[in-house]
């Protein structure tokens, strides 16, 4: 069956006996239908201490898949399988990969969250909301400009874009407000998607409703003539963006299905944003639960890192442990083998491909000083010379693998990878952890350790206008700020065509973005899009609805 099907022949339970099985009283809890509900932000400040909370993180993708959302669930549903009780805490879908090329993220097989088909679509309306609130900051600021301008802005120096939660390459670079003076201000303008927008950063690192204000009041969206910032504070715009936004800032808990508390919630992009889901979900869940498992977009290198050393930072965190998902085919094509080869044996291509995910590994266990374990996801073309070549490299550098078989058992097979977290989290310690930069050396002195130490490069070039924008941030006093690196999600270094582990290659700075309410800045390498655009055969052509309701070709 395919994923779809599965999730659609699940019986779920109804979300009140999911809430009552995790501790949550109906007083913390609102129904949305039957089997969704949204939580009281009353539940994060809760604190148990027991709560050990797990990172999944992943080699860098490829076309062949890892699966790193799939075993964050299984690896839950085995942990209560053994006798543990755990939550997920996941971000939510994006429509445009949903309808691009990626699909959904719900997980898949037997080890999906559910009801996969609302979680994918709409959901509870947290990114509309989040669109709402972004373009609500939009439209005020080009009516103060229309209406007099009081505060100076200067219109070629707006800075903030209107969002839209699709992929759609027409819209990157507009030309708006023509048609006469009554219509607004000519200028040059644009968009990205949601889930790169600042408010979904800032939605996803609040802890509370007034820290939602604060933080969407010190949103930059433009600058004046003599060069000073101009925030959603001065356009008196954070009240109004708060109140659309009341319900989305609360955390959505839905099940697994095997009817594992599940929290999704937020959905930043990893290679664009900081790609981690809520900081108030991330707690609800720490406070429910004796595990909490969440993971992070794309690579280590990416949603990993961001987690580290922005969601840690910011939240107090400290992970126990980590689960880097690989698979033998995503490793053979780091070697160079394409993907209609890959199910044959091929020992060559994989010993040429491993040093990616060893170079993960080593980010993990000894840049951030996490105790790990590698989870190799189980396909049936994979031979036991394969898994016993990936195991003995691993193991060359302290790092145990499982065989992960979550897609096709569901829970039951993640028995064996749930019993070595368990294990990591008792016998090995995580009091060292670190982040990967300390916060009070210069912006590029941050950009430049994690090209060199996490991503292995040998040096950074800056544009001139990347130099112009560090020059004035610095001098606005933001240097002191994380850095959120938006580049490739498909290799080490800002090139896409670089596969494995790359080393000595420059990365290319274009532009530095502020993000002065989610509180980072953000990087703009190679030819990364903040908007990206559908593929020649979108998903969206094979997804369809029945007279009854019945969706299909959603995977």
């Amino acid at each position: 069956m395919t994923d779809i099907e599965i999730a659609q022949s699940c019986k779920m339970k109804p979300i009140g006996e999911i809430a009552d099985a995790a501790g949550i009283s109906e007083q913390d809890f609102e129904y949305y239908g039957n089997y969704k509900a949204k939580l009281s932000l009353r539940l994060s400040e809760k604190r148990r201490e027991d709560n050990k909370l797990i990172l999944v993180t992943a080699m860098t993708p490829t076309p062949a898949g890892e699966g790193k959302t799939t075993t964050t669930i299984g690896l839950a549903d085995a942990l209560r399988r053994i006798g543990k009780t755990a939550t997920v805490a996941l971000r939510e879908p994006s429509l445009g990969p949903v309808f691009g090329i990626k699909g959904g993220a719900a997980g898949g097989g037997y080890a999906q969250v559910v009801p996969m088909e609302d979680i994918n679509l709409h959901f509870t309306g947290d990114f509309h909301a989040v669109g709402a609130a972004n373009n609500l900051l939009a439209a005020m600021l080009d009516n103060h400009i229309h209406h007099g301008n009081a505060l100076g802005i200067d219109t070629r120096k707006i800075t903030w874009r209107r969002c839209v939660d699709m992929n759609d390459r027409q819209l990157r670079f507009v030309v708006d407000g023509l048609g006469g003076k009554v219509n607004g201000t000519p200028r040059e303008d644009g968009y990205d998607i949601t889930v790169a927008s600042e408010v979904m950063a800032v939605l996803c690192l609040s802890s509370s409703i007034d820290d939602l204000k604060e933080r969407l009041s010190k949103i930059i969206v433009g600058y004046t003539y003599d060069d000073q910032p101009v925030t959603a504070g001065d356009l008196k715009a954070a009240g109004a963006m708060a109140a659309l936004l009341k319900d989305a800032i609360k955390p959505n808990l839905v099940q697994t299905l095997e009817g594992t508390p599940a929290l999704v919630h937020g959905g930043p992009f990893a290679n664009i944003a900081h790609g981690c889901n809520s900081v108030a979900a991330t707690k609800t869940a720490m406070a429910l639960s004796e595990y909490t498992v969440t993971e992070a977009g794309f690579g280590a290198d990416l949603g990993a890192e961001k987690f580290l050393d922005i969601k840690c930072r910011y939240a107090g965190f400290r992970p126990d442990a980590a689960v880097i998902v690989a698979t033998v085919r995503a490793l053979k094509m780091h070697g160079g083998v394409d993907k209609k080869d890959l199910s044959a044996e091929n020992l060559a291509a994989l010993e040429k491909g491993l040093p990616n995910l060893l170079r993960h590994v080593d980010n993990v266990k000894n840049v951030f000083h996490l105790p790990c374990v590698v989870a190799l996801n189980k396909f049936p073309t994979d031979t036991q010379a394969e898994m016993e070549l990936v195991i003995k490299k691993c193991r060359e550098l302290g790092v145990n693998v499982v065989l992960s078989d979550v897609w096709a058992k569901g829970g039951e097979g993640g028995l064996e990878l749930a019993r070595e977290v368990i294990r990591l989290c008792t016998e090995e310690s995580a009091e060292h952890f670190t982040f990967s930069y300390p916060l009070d050396c210069s912006i590029e002195e941050k950009i430049g350790t994690v090209v060199k130490k996490v991503y292995r490069g040998a040096s950074v070039f800056y544009s001139k206008q990347a130099r112009q924008e560090i020059k004035k941030l610095t001098l606005l006093g933001y240097a002191s700020l994380p850095v959120c690196i938006a580049k490739t999600q498909y290799s080490f270094s800002d090139d896409p065509t670089q596969l494995c582990a790359p080393e000595g290659f420059e990365v290319e700075v274009k532009n530095v973005r502020i993000s002065a309410g989610a509180g980072f800045i953000v990087v703009l390498t190679g030819e990364i899009m903040t908007l990206p655009g559908l593929p020649k055969s979108p998903s969206a052509e094979r997804i369809d609805i029945s007279n009854d309701g019945v969706i299909s070709g959603l995977f």
